[in-house]
Protein backbone atom coordinates (compact mmCIF):
# COMPACT_ATOMS: atom_id res chain seq x y z
CA UNK A 1 0.00 0.00 0.00
CA UNK A 2 2.77 2.62 0.85
CA UNK A 3 4.72 1.65 -2.19
CA UNK A 4 1.23 2.38 -4.22
CA UNK A 5 0.96 5.52 -2.57
CA UNK A 6 4.89 6.77 -3.24
CA UNK A 7 4.49 5.79 -6.55
CA UNK A 8 1.40 7.73 -7.37
CA UNK A 9 2.76 11.03 -5.02
CA UNK A 10 5.95 10.26 -7.37
CA UNK A 11 3.62 10.42 -10.93
CA UNK A 12 1.67 13.54 -9.20
CA UNK A 13 5.07 15.34 -9.69
CA UNK A 14 6.73 13.69 -12.25
CA UNK A 15 3.84 14.15 -14.99
CA UNK A 16 4.03 18.05 -14.60
CA UNK A 17 7.65 18.56 -15.23
CA UNK A 18 7.38 16.57 -18.11
CA UNK A 19 4.46 17.88 -19.88
CA UNK A 20 6.35 21.57 -18.54
CA UNK A 21 10.00 20.64 -20.44
CA UNK A 22 8.52 19.39 -23.54
CA UNK A 23 5.35 21.23 -24.62
CA UNK A 24 6.06 24.92 -22.43
CA UNK A 25 9.28 26.80 -23.60
CA UNK A 26 10.61 30.06 -24.52
CA UNK A 27 9.19 30.66 -28.38
CA UNK A 28 12.16 32.95 -28.91
CA UNK A 29 14.40 31.98 -31.37
CA UNK A 30 17.90 31.59 -30.10
CA UNK A 31 20.87 31.84 -32.49
CA UNK A 32 23.84 29.42 -32.48
CA UNK A 33 27.44 30.97 -33.22
CA UNK A 34 30.20 29.20 -35.22
CA UNK A 35 32.36 32.41 -34.49
CA UNK A 36 33.32 34.79 -32.13
CA UNK A 37 32.95 37.94 -34.39
CA UNK A 38 31.75 40.19 -32.59
CA UNK A 39 30.84 43.83 -33.49
CA UNK A 40 32.39 46.82 -31.01
CA UNK A 41 29.23 49.20 -30.69
CA UNK A 42 29.54 52.50 -29.19
CA UNK A 43 26.27 53.04 -26.51
CA UNK A 44 25.74 56.91 -26.96
CA UNK A 45 23.08 56.94 -24.36
CA UNK A 46 25.73 55.25 -21.91
CA UNK A 47 29.65 56.26 -23.49
CA UNK A 48 30.21 52.32 -22.75
CA UNK A 49 31.18 49.83 -25.57
CA UNK A 50 29.68 46.93 -25.92
CA UNK A 51 31.11 43.64 -27.59
CA UNK A 52 27.91 42.11 -29.68
CA UNK A 53 27.91 38.94 -31.62
CA UNK A 54 27.52 40.34 -35.54
CA UNK A 55 24.48 38.46 -35.78
CA UNK A 56 22.78 39.51 -32.54
CA UNK A 57 24.12 43.39 -33.68
CA UNK A 58 22.25 43.00 -37.56
CA UNK A 59 18.91 41.97 -35.41
CA UNK A 60 18.97 45.11 -33.21
CA UNK A 61 19.96 47.22 -36.51
CA UNK A 62 16.88 45.64 -38.09
CA UNK A 63 14.75 46.53 -35.39
CA UNK A 64 16.04 49.85 -35.68
CA UNK A 65 16.17 51.04 -38.79
CA UNK A 66 13.44 49.29 -40.83
CA UNK A 67 9.58 49.20 -40.04
CA UNK A 68 9.23 45.32 -38.25
CA UNK A 69 5.78 45.32 -40.51
CA UNK A 70 7.75 45.04 -43.69
CA UNK A 71 7.89 41.86 -45.63
CA UNK A 72 10.41 38.68 -44.77
CA UNK A 73 12.28 39.65 -48.15
CA UNK A 74 12.80 43.70 -47.58
CA UNK A 75 13.98 42.59 -44.23
CA UNK A 76 16.16 39.96 -45.34
CA UNK A 77 17.52 42.38 -48.05
CA UNK A 78 18.32 45.15 -45.15
CA UNK A 79 20.16 42.29 -42.82
CA UNK A 80 22.53 41.76 -45.80
CA UNK A 81 22.94 45.66 -46.61
CA UNK A 82 23.50 45.76 -42.42
CA UNK A 83 26.33 43.24 -42.43
CA UNK A 84 27.68 44.54 -45.52
CA UNK A 85 28.22 47.76 -44.04
CA UNK A 86 29.07 46.74 -40.60
CA UNK A 87 32.07 44.62 -41.94
CA UNK A 88 33.68 47.89 -43.65
CA UNK A 89 33.21 49.28 -40.98
CA UNK A 90 34.79 46.67 -39.25
CA UNK A 91 37.75 46.82 -41.26
CA UNK A 92 37.95 50.76 -41.17
CA UNK A 93 37.97 51.01 -37.44
CA UNK A 94 40.22 47.48 -36.73
CA UNK A 95 42.71 50.63 -34.66
CA UNK A 96 40.33 52.21 -32.93
CA UNK A 97 38.27 51.85 -30.00
CA UNK A 98 34.74 50.59 -31.52
CA UNK A 99 33.75 50.10 -34.79
CA UNK A 100 29.79 51.93 -34.91
CA UNK A 101 28.03 53.93 -33.02
CA UNK A 102 24.45 52.44 -32.10
CA UNK A 103 22.90 56.06 -34.03
CA UNK A 104 22.01 57.24 -37.19
CA UNK A 105 26.12 57.95 -37.51
CA UNK A 106 26.25 54.77 -38.90
CA UNK A 107 23.21 52.41 -38.31
CA UNK A 108 20.78 52.57 -35.67
CA UNK A 109 21.28 49.73 -33.26
CA UNK A 110 18.66 48.96 -30.10
CA UNK A 111 19.16 46.15 -28.11
CA UNK A 112 16.83 43.48 -26.55
CA UNK A 113 15.65 45.21 -23.30
CA UNK A 114 15.25 48.20 -25.20
CA UNK A 115 12.70 46.28 -27.62
CA UNK A 116 11.34 44.60 -24.88
CA UNK A 117 10.08 47.75 -23.38
CA UNK A 118 8.67 49.24 -26.64
CA UNK A 119 7.20 45.79 -28.45
CA UNK A 120 5.71 44.84 -24.88
CA UNK A 121 3.23 42.15 -25.36
CA UNK A 122 4.09 42.29 -29.77
CA UNK A 123 8.00 41.32 -28.72
CA UNK A 124 8.13 37.79 -28.79
CA UNK A 125 6.29 37.71 -32.49
CA UNK A 126 8.34 40.81 -33.97
CA UNK A 127 12.07 39.49 -32.77
CA UNK A 128 11.33 36.37 -34.22
CA UNK A 129 10.22 37.35 -37.71
CA UNK A 130 13.80 39.76 -37.08
CA UNK A 131 15.74 36.82 -36.32
CA UNK A 132 14.44 34.41 -39.22
CA UNK A 133 15.33 36.65 -42.16
CA UNK A 134 18.65 37.49 -40.22
CA UNK A 135 19.04 33.21 -39.96
CA UNK A 136 17.88 32.90 -43.50
CA UNK A 137 20.92 35.62 -44.63
CA UNK A 138 23.38 34.10 -42.02
CA UNK A 139 26.89 35.84 -43.31
CA UNK A 140 25.78 36.69 -46.50
CA UNK A 141 27.09 40.25 -47.75
CA UNK A 142 27.23 41.84 -50.57
CA UNK A 143 30.67 42.20 -52.60
CA UNK A 144 31.71 43.83 -55.60
CA UNK A 145 35.29 42.88 -57.34
CA UNK A 146 35.86 40.45 -54.50
CA UNK A 147 35.48 43.12 -52.07
CA UNK A 148 32.99 43.86 -49.04
CA UNK A 149 30.64 46.93 -50.09
CA UNK A 150 29.83 49.41 -48.34
CA UNK A 151 26.09 48.93 -49.00
CA UNK A 152 24.44 52.12 -48.18
CA UNK A 153 20.56 52.98 -47.57
CA UNK A 154 18.02 55.02 -46.55
CA UNK A 155 14.10 55.20 -46.14
CA UNK A 156 12.26 56.74 -49.48
CA UNK A 157 13.53 58.01 -52.69
CA UNK A 158 11.51 60.47 -55.27
CA UNK A 159 11.14 57.25 -57.72
CA UNK A 160 14.83 57.29 -58.20
CA UNK A 161 18.25 57.11 -56.36
CA UNK A 162 21.34 58.96 -56.85
CA UNK A 163 25.12 58.57 -58.22
CA UNK A 164 27.31 58.43 -54.76
CA UNK A 165 29.22 61.45 -56.62
CA UNK A 166 26.00 63.81 -56.68
CA UNK A 167 25.75 63.32 -52.70
CA UNK A 168 28.97 62.93 -51.26
CA UNK A 169 31.66 63.34 -53.66
CA UNK A 170 33.48 60.21 -54.49
CA UNK A 171 31.98 57.99 -56.84
CA UNK A 172 31.50 54.50 -55.98
CA UNK A 173 30.79 51.76 -59.04
CA UNK A 174 27.96 49.85 -57.32
CA UNK A 175 26.25 53.10 -55.87
CA UNK A 176 24.58 54.08 -59.47
CA UNK A 177 21.21 55.77 -59.78
CA UNK A 178 18.34 53.01 -60.63
CA UNK A 179 14.54 53.11 -60.93
CA UNK A 180 12.68 52.87 -57.81
CA UNK A 181 9.30 52.95 -58.61
CA UNK A 182 7.20 51.84 -56.07
CA UNK A 183 8.50 54.32 -52.83
CA UNK A 184 4.95 56.05 -53.50
CA UNK A 185 3.55 53.34 -50.62
CA UNK A 186 5.99 55.45 -47.83
CA UNK A 187 4.24 57.70 -46.04
CA UNK A 188 6.52 60.31 -46.45
CA UNK A 189 6.67 60.18 -50.19
CA UNK A 190 5.58 63.42 -50.52
CA UNK A 191 5.63 66.04 -48.21
CA UNK A 192 4.24 69.76 -48.23
CA UNK A 193 5.31 72.31 -45.24
CA UNK A 194 4.23 75.80 -44.75
CA UNK A 195 6.07 78.86 -43.52
CA UNK A 196 5.27 81.92 -43.22
CA UNK A 197 8.02 84.49 -45.04
CA UNK A 198 9.03 85.96 -41.80
CA UNK A 199 9.37 81.98 -40.29
CA UNK A 200 11.08 81.09 -43.35
CA UNK A 201 13.51 84.15 -43.33
CA UNK A 202 14.75 83.83 -39.89
CA UNK A 203 15.06 79.53 -40.13
CA UNK A 204 17.77 80.73 -43.15
CA UNK A 205 18.99 83.34 -40.83
CA UNK A 206 18.19 85.75 -43.93
CA UNK A 207 17.33 89.47 -43.65
CA UNK A 208 13.28 89.91 -43.75
CA UNK A 209 12.32 91.16 -47.85
CA UNK A 210 9.22 91.12 -49.42
CA UNK A 211 10.68 90.61 -52.36
CA UNK A 212 11.98 86.87 -52.48
CA UNK A 213 14.20 85.77 -55.19
CA UNK A 214 14.90 82.13 -55.49
CA UNK A 215 17.26 80.38 -58.17
CA UNK A 216 18.11 76.78 -58.33
CA UNK A 217 21.99 76.58 -59.58
CA UNK A 218 22.66 73.01 -59.47
CA UNK A 219 21.03 69.91 -59.63
CA UNK A 220 22.01 66.20 -59.38
CA UNK A 221 21.09 64.04 -62.56
CA UNK A 222 17.87 63.58 -60.60
CA UNK A 223 16.23 66.28 -59.65
CA UNK A 224 17.81 66.73 -56.00
CA UNK A 225 19.48 70.39 -55.08
CA UNK A 226 22.54 71.11 -55.18
CA UNK A 227 22.53 74.62 -54.80
CA UNK A 228 20.20 77.30 -54.41
CA UNK A 229 20.05 81.08 -54.24
CA UNK A 230 17.64 82.86 -52.06
CA UNK A 231 17.81 86.57 -52.39
CA UNK A 232 21.74 86.44 -53.80
CA UNK A 233 22.79 84.09 -50.75
CA UNK A 234 23.83 80.83 -51.73
CA UNK A 235 23.24 77.78 -50.44
CA UNK A 236 23.76 74.22 -50.14
CA UNK A 237 20.49 71.85 -50.44
CA UNK A 238 21.24 70.28 -48.04
CA UNK A 239 21.96 73.25 -45.74
CA UNK A 240 18.23 74.35 -46.47
CA UNK A 241 16.98 71.14 -45.89
CA UNK A 242 18.59 70.84 -42.40
CA UNK A 243 17.58 74.78 -41.65
CA UNK A 244 14.23 74.19 -42.38
CA UNK A 245 14.29 70.38 -41.28
CA UNK A 246 12.99 69.01 -44.94
CA UNK A 247 12.91 64.90 -45.22
CA UNK A 248 15.10 65.29 -48.50
CA UNK A 249 17.22 67.69 -50.85
CA UNK A 250 14.42 66.90 -53.58
CA UNK A 251 12.14 70.06 -52.57
CA UNK A 252 10.60 72.68 -54.71
CA UNK A 253 10.26 76.49 -52.51
CA UNK A 254 6.68 78.03 -53.69
CA UNK A 255 5.81 81.59 -52.67
CA UNK A 256 2.05 81.89 -52.03
CA UNK A 257 1.13 85.31 -50.65
CA UNK A 258 2.69 85.80 -47.24
CA UNK A 259 3.44 82.22 -46.73
CA UNK A 260 6.45 79.88 -48.52
CA UNK A 261 5.78 76.11 -48.98
CA UNK A 262 8.17 73.41 -49.64
CA UNK A 263 7.15 70.58 -51.38
CA UNK A 264 9.69 67.86 -50.52
CA UNK A 265 9.35 64.43 -52.15
CA UNK A 266 11.48 61.21 -50.47
CA UNK A 267 13.29 60.96 -47.29
CA UNK A 268 17.01 60.67 -46.39
CA UNK A 269 20.10 60.66 -48.91
CA UNK A 270 18.99 58.35 -51.66
CA UNK A 271 22.11 56.58 -52.46
CA UNK A 272 22.03 53.03 -52.25
CA UNK A 273 18.66 50.79 -51.41
CA UNK A 274 15.84 52.42 -50.83
CA UNK A 275 14.19 50.95 -47.50
CA UNK A 276 10.44 51.67 -49.00
CA UNK A 277 11.26 50.65 -52.76
CA UNK A 278 12.67 47.38 -51.41
CA UNK A 279 9.37 46.85 -49.49
CA UNK A 280 7.28 48.05 -52.39
CA UNK A 281 9.49 44.61 -54.34
CA UNK A 282 9.00 42.53 -52.06
CA UNK A 283 5.24 42.59 -52.37
CA UNK A 284 5.49 42.64 -56.11
CA UNK A 285 7.38 39.14 -55.31
CA UNK A 286 10.61 39.94 -55.74
CA UNK A 287 13.22 37.80 -53.46
CA UNK A 288 16.16 39.65 -51.53
CA UNK A 289 18.40 38.53 -54.21
CA UNK A 290 16.48 40.32 -56.73
CA UNK A 291 16.22 43.39 -54.45
CA UNK A 292 19.88 43.67 -53.88
CA UNK A 293 20.77 43.08 -57.26
CA UNK A 294 18.50 46.24 -58.25
CA UNK A 295 19.62 48.82 -55.63
CA UNK A 296 23.72 48.06 -55.94
CA UNK A 297 25.24 48.00 -59.43
CA UNK A 298 27.04 44.99 -60.51
CA UNK A 299 27.31 42.91 -57.08
CA UNK A 300 27.59 39.59 -55.98
CA UNK A 301 25.79 38.17 -52.81
CA UNK A 302 28.70 36.04 -51.01
CA UNK A 303 28.69 33.95 -47.58
CA UNK A 304 31.52 33.96 -44.79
Amino acid sequence: MIKKILLFSFLIIIIPFIVVTIFIRDDEVTFNFSSNSVVRVYRSGTNVIDDVPIEDYIVGVLAGEMPVEFSKEALKAQAVAARSYVMTQIERNIKNDYDVIDTVTNQVYLDKEHLKSVWKENFTDNINKIKTAVLETKGEYIAYNGKVAEALFFSTSPGVTENSEDVFSNKVAYLRSVDSEYDSISPVYSISTTFTLEEFYKKLNLSYSDDLKIEVTDKTSTGRVKKIKINDKEFSGSTVMSKLNLKSTFFEIIRESSNITVKTKGYGHGVGMSQYGAEGMAREGYNYQDILKHYYTGIEIKKF
